[in-house]
């Protein structure tokens, strides 16, 4: 297991959930919600901020695939958003994050959260789902997880 803060990122058309864990890269938590942009870069601006911030080495964003793993306008959402930070020399990596939003909704739910009141966390909590997901599987497995953006080629497997 590589050691070093990771930030955990679900990418949605209104907000981003933004989530660490720590250094030995065991628990991960909430951090923010970050409000979309739809011009410019703030967006990404504050989560390359928190990156620093935090020292993470790098940055796990949720790629949002259908059940069956198409793409959706969701996926290509994510997947833009996530070249977008890798565009600025961060380390990306895409990791497959089918049914975060909902795991987010039903664990806030059986919290005793309204679905109203879940609104401004149900993102952060996506995150730490797939930022929890992604250093487990590493944890168990020894491999990287996802997918490692590059900046001159896309998105390439790893």
């Amino acid at each position: 297991m590589r050691p070093g803060v990771r930030l955990g990122i679900d990418v949605g058309r209104a907000r981003i959930g933004v989530a660490r864990c720590d250094a030995g890269a065991v628990l991960a938590v909430p951090v923010e919600t970050v409000p979309r942009h739809a011009d410019g870069d703030d967006d990404v601006r504050r989560v390359l901020d928190l990156a620093e911030e935090f020292g993470a080495i790098e940055l796990v964003v949720g790629n949002p695939l259908s059940l069956s793993g198409g793409s959706t306008a969701s996926t290509d959402d994510a997947v833009d958003f996530a070249e977008r930070l890798a565009a600025t020399g961060a380390r990306v990596r895409l990791v497959d994050e089918r049914l975060s939003t909902v795991s987010a909704q039903q664990a806030l739910r059986a919290s005793g959260r309204s679905s109203r009141s879940q609104r401004p966390i149900v993102d952060q909590v996506a995150a730490v789902i797939i930022l929890q997901h992604a250093i487990d599987t590493e944890r168990a497995s020894g491999v990287e997880p996802g997918h490692l953006l590059t900046t001159d080629e896309g998105s390439s497997p790893q």
